[in-house]
C-alpha cells in the first residue's frame, strides 16, 4: 500500500499543516485527582480514562508513521469521506506492519482521533456532530462541559494540553479571516455550518484558552416547534406570525443563552419571499430562508489596528443598498439610532435583538445605546425617536429549570411628557412546578383585544386572524385558578 504514496524523507513537525502538528507533539500532563464525571451525550469514552501518556504514545506513533508515508495535506484536500477511509486504511497498515500491541477497541479510538485531528476540531468533532448539544463550553484543556436541554454536564472529552486547545482555536478564527494570540487575545468567529464561536486566550484567560461554541441547528426551529417544546401556546404563536406578517418593527429583548436569535429566526420565516432583506451581525447567524436575502458580517481591526468595519458601518451602508428590511443580529452599541431611523424612513418590518431583563429595559438600554452614537441628542427626542420607530418588544428568557420561554410580548405606544408608554398584551404567569421539576404555568392576554397595530394588521388583511387570536389569549381565567 505505501508503494503507491509517495514517501517524505524528512518531515519537521513545523512544516506539516496545524493538524498535523497537533498529532505530532506530545506534552506528558497528569491525571486528574478525581475521575470525570461521564456526559451521558458523550459517545466516545473510557479509553481516555485509562493511561493517557500511553494512549497518546501510541496516537503519536502511528501518526508518525503516517507522516513518513504519506502527504497528510493531501489525504485532507479529499472529500470527508474518502480522507476518512485513506487515514483508516494507512492507520491499519501501520499497526499490522509494527507489531503494535493495540486492541480493537483503542485501535478504532486513534484513528477516529487521528482523523478528527487531521480533518477537523480534534477532539470536539464528537461533540459538534451531536444534535442535542446546544452548547459547547471549553475551560482549559482538561474540562470541557456541554449544555444539553437547558442542563450543565461535564464531559469525559478532553484536549491533550493547551497547545492543542490553541491550535484549535487559531485554525477556527483563522477561517473567518481572524486572529487569536496575545496582542489580540479576544475573538469572536464561526464555523462553516453557522456556529458562533467565543475564544479567549491567555494571558487574559489564566487557566489555558476558553473556547465557547453556541452551536447551529441543522434542524431550523419554526414557531411550531416552540409551541411542542412549551415555549409559547399556540395563540402567542399566532400573535407573533401576524406581527411578522403586518411589517412590525420587532426588537426581541432577553437574556444570554434566552432563546433571542432562534425567535427572531422564527419571526422571519413570515416575511414575503419578495422583499429584499440585509441582514447585520458580528457573526453571521441569522437563517433566513428567503432567497432575496443580503449578509454581512462585520471585520475586527488588523495586526496595524486599521481596516476595522463596525456594526454601525454596516447598518448606514444598509440605507443606501434598496432594504426593504433590516435585521441586526444584535443591538449592542450606536449602530442602535441608525436602525431606529431605518425604521422611521420606510423600513418597515425591521427587527434586532437586544440584551434586558425586561421590555421597559430593553427600552432604557435602547436609549442609552442611541447616547453612544449622538450624545447631543435630549433624552425626550431619543424616546420620541424610539415610540415612532420601534412598534413591538418581545421578551424570552431562559428560566431556572433550563427552559426556554416567552415572558412577554408589549407595544410601545407613544409618550407621555417624558416618559414611553408600553402596553402588555401577553404575559407568562407562572404557577409551580411539575414533578420532572419543570416549571409549569400559562401564557395569558392582559385583556387588550385591539392592539396599537391593528391598523396595520387590517392593511395586510390580517385583522381578522389577529382578532381571534386576541380572543384565545383573553380567556377568562377559569374560577379555581383566580383562587
Amino acid at each position: 500500500m505505501f508503494g503507491r504514496r509517495r514517501t517524505l524523507p524528512a518531515v519537521e513537525t513545523a512544516s506539516l499543516p496545524v493538524p498535523a502538528q497537533e498529532a505530532a507533539s506530545v506534552v506528558k500532563t497528569e491525571l486528574p485527582a478525581e475521575p470525570v464525571r461521564a456526559a451521558p451525550i458523550v459517545m466516545r469514552k473510557g479509553l481516555r480514562e485509562k493511561d493517557r501518556e500511553r494512549y497518546y504514545r501510541l496516537k503519536q506513533e502511528i501518526f508518525l508513521a503516517m507522516v513518513e508515508a504519506v502527504d497528510l495535506s493531501a489525504i485532507a484536500g479529499l472529500s470527508t469521506e474518502d480522507a476518512r477511509t485513506e487515514i483508516r486504511d494507512i492507520a491499519n497498515e501501520i499497526v499490522g506492519l509494527r507489531n503494535i500491541s493495540i486492541d480493537f477497541d483503542e485501535r478504532e479510538e486513534i484513528i477516529a482521533d487521528l482523523c478528527d485531528d487531521v480533518l477537523g476540531l480534534g477532539p470536539l468533532e464528537e461533540l459538534l456532530a451531536e444534535d442535542k448539544i446546544n452548547d459547547i463550553m471549553v475551560n482549559g484543556p482538561r474540562q470541557i462541559y456541554i449544555e444539553v436541554d437547558g442542563t450543565m454536564q461535564l464531559t469525559t472529552i478532553s484536549f491533550r494540553d493547551a497547545g492543542q486547545l490553541l491550535n484549535v482555536c487559531q485554525r477556527i478564527v483563522g477561517q473567518v479571516g481572524r486572529r487569536v494570540d496575545e496582542s489580540s487575545p479576544i475573538c469572536d468567529a464561526r464555523l462553516q455550518d453557522g456556529s458562533r464561536v467565543n475564544v479567549i486566550a491567555p494571558p487574559l484567560a489564566l487557566d489555558g484558552p476558553v473556547l465557547t461554541i453556541r452551536k447551529f441547528r441543522r434542524d431550523r426551529l419554526t414557531l411550531e416547534d416552540m409551541v411542542r417544546f412549551g415555549s409559547l401556546s399556540e395563540p402567542v404563536a399566532e400573535l407573533i406570525r401576524i406581527i411578522g406578517r403586518s411589517r412590525c418593527n420587532v426588537l426581541v429583548s432577553g437574556g444570554t443563552g434566552s432563546g433571542k436569535t432562534t425567535l427572531l429566526n422564527c419571526i422571519t420565516r413570515f416575511i414575503d419571499q419578495n422583499e429584499r432583506i440585509v441582514t447585520c451581525d458580528d457573526t453571521a447567524e441569522l437563517q433566513l430562508q428567503q432567497p432575496h436575502v443580503v449578509r454581512l458580517e462585520t471585520r475586527p481591526p488588523n495586526l496595524e489596528g486599521t481596516g476595522e468595519v463596525s456594526m454601525r458601518d454596516l447598518v448606514k451602508n444598509c440605507l443606501r443598498m434598496r432594504p426593504e428590511r433590516i435585521i441586526v443580529g444584535e443591538v449592542r452599541g450606536p449602530e442602535a439610532i441608525d436602525l431606529l431611523q431605518a425604521m422611521n424612513t420606510g423600513h418597515d418590518g425591521s427587527m434586532g435583538t437586544l440584551h434586558a431583563n425586561s421590555p421597559r429595559e430593553a427600552l432604557y438600554r435602547l436609549e442609552s445605546l442611541v447616547t453612544m452614537g449622538n450624545n447631543n441628542l435630549s433624552s425626550k427626542i431619543i424616546r420620541d425617536m424610539i415610540t415612532s420607530s420601534l412598534d413591538v418588544v418581545i421578551q424570552a428568557e431562559r428560566l431556572r429549570d433550563g427552559t426556554r420561554k416567552i415572558m412577554s410580548i408589549a407595544e410601545v405606544i407613544g409618550l407621555e411628557g417624558e416618559t414611553v408608554v408600553m402596553q402588555e398584551l401577553v404575559t407568562f404567569e407562572m404557577d409551580g412546578e411539575n414533578e420532572q421539576g419543570r416549571i409549569t404555568g400559562v401564557h395569558r392576554g392582559t385583556g387588550i383585544h385591539r392592539p396599537k397595530f391593528w391598523d396595520r394588521a387590517r392593511y395586510f388583511g390580517e385583522e381578522r386572524r389577529l382578532a381571534a387570536a386576541m380572543d384565545a389569549l383573553n380567556v377568562p381565567m377559569p374560577p379555581a385558578r383566580r383562587a
